[in-house]
């Protein structure tokens, strides 16, 4: 019986503490609703809406980008194994390395890294 009643404990301990934080903001909040009158942009007052939308051609910079940061992911865990594969670990990085390089030259031609 102490192993549920540790478990209910806990989850009214979570439910308290919920609860007491979203009373706390709801009492210290400046504003009822804050995403319509609170700036952005350091305090200014705002020119457009803060949840505007992002103008198309970031859209392909941002995949290049998740492309890369997805390749740092898997190239750290292959820099412990590397070792213990062999020239194998080394061919398949390469390959993977490869297709990410077509894809930086497919967003180039496409003029994913051009800003203006």
């Amino acid at each position: 019986m102490s192993t549920y009643l540790n478990v209910i404990v806990m989850l009214l301990l979570a439910l308290a503490v919920v609860g007491g934080l979203y009373v706390t903001s709801r009492f210290t909040a400046v504003s009822a609703d804050p995403i319509e009158s609170a700036p952005f942009l350091s305090g200014w007052t705002p020119s457009e809406h803060a949840l505007s939308r992002y103008h198309a051609r970031y859209y392909p910079l941002t995949m290049l980008f998740l492309a890369f940061d997805v390749e740092m992911l898997f190239m750290y865990p292959w820099a412990v194994i590397v070792v213990a594969s062999g020239f194998e670990a080394v061919a398949e990085m390469f390959v993977f390395l490869g297709v990410l390089m077509a894809g930086v030259v497919w967003a180039w031609r496409e003029g994913a890294l051009r800003w203006t």
